[in-house]
């Protein structure tokens, strides 16, 4: 699929980069993706055309530094920071006032997305929304990442985040001695001794608490959509909420397999089918035509 891209330039000095499908008018859906993720996520593709197949434009919103060019500061991005989508929002809606506005969220970015919308509540702009395979609590995903075939994940993923800070470190100080960050090999110890400082937490506990989406679930007030899967191995069993911790405007979709972001249907190698592509937009033609 053919993207268009912009560059929102933020109030920091900072930019983020937006790749729409090819569509100029119709209902929005802004996609949010998960750690380290871009247009590049095996996952991306195929939704941007799902939305563009049902007449609707889609935007996916890079976090900083995750296009395929670093961000100008030495910040990054972060599962609790809400302000930068805030910012993509108010950008549309300034831009196309009127028009039916919803998002979906990634892993990652499915927490980023559930803890703003609980953050603006009644006050949300947006029409309807959904989360796939969020990580309820930080705490639980970091203790379960570093446990049994989760710790591959964990070691892919953290190895891109220390390269991205030693390639960046050629044009951008830090709070923290570069030289030491090879040492580290778990999600808890980068997050502690880059994340937080980097972004102004106390340490990294502080950082998981304050940034979890769980807390944040109760006060939500637009329709949401969470398809979450058991065997997921970026969360933990003990991490899903229950219906008490669930605005009752809050859906939840629970399936025993489905992995992270994952939910494969059929047998036959080749002939796969991602049960995603087809529940999402069922789910958002309740609420934009």
């Amino acid at each position: 699929m053919v993207l268009k891209y912009e560059r929102l330039e933020l109030q920091d000095g900072d930019f983020l980069d937006l790749a729409w499908t090819a569509r100029e008018d119709g209902p929005i859906v802004v996609v949010l993706h998960g750690l380290e993720g871009s247009y590049r996520s095996h996952y991306i593709p195929g939704i941007l055309e799902t939305i563009h197949s049902h007449g609707w434009r889609g935007v996916l919103v890079h976090f900083r530094g995750c296009s395929g060019e670093h961000n100008r500061l030495s910040r990054a991005y972060h599962s609790g920071d809400t302000s930068d989508f805030a910012a993509v929002i108010r950008h549309i809606k300034i831009c196309e006032p009127g028009v039916p506005l919803v998002a979906l969220g990634y892993s990652m970015g499915g927490n980023v997305f559930l803890k703003w919308v609980g953050e603006t509540g009644a006050n949300n702009p947006l029409c309807a929304g959904i989360a796939v395979s969020p990580t309820f609590d930080l705490h639980l995903a970091a203790q379960e990442l570093d446990k049994g075939f989760s710790r591959l994940y964990q070691w892919y993923l953290v190895k891109r985040l220390v390269n991205k800070i030693k390639m960046k470190s050629q044009t951008a100080s830090f709070p923290f001695d570069v030289e030491q960050i090879t040492t580290l090999k778990t999600f808890r110890d980068f997050d502690d001794y880059v994340t937080a400082p980097l972004h102004e937490f106390a340490g990294v506990d502080d950082y998981y608490t304050r940034s979890s989406c769980g807390p944040y679930l109760l006060d939500i007030r637009i329709p949401t959509l969470i398809i979450h899967a058991k065997d997921d191995p970026f969360s933990s069993v003990e991490a899903i909420p229950t219906v008490d911790q669930l605005s009752p405007i809050v859906s939840l979709e629970l399936s025993a397999r489905g992995g992270h972001v994952g939910f494969v249907q059929g047998t036959f190698p080749g002939k796969e089918e991602y049960w995603l592509e087809k529940r999402i937009p069922e789910y958002f033609k309740q609420y934009i035509t």
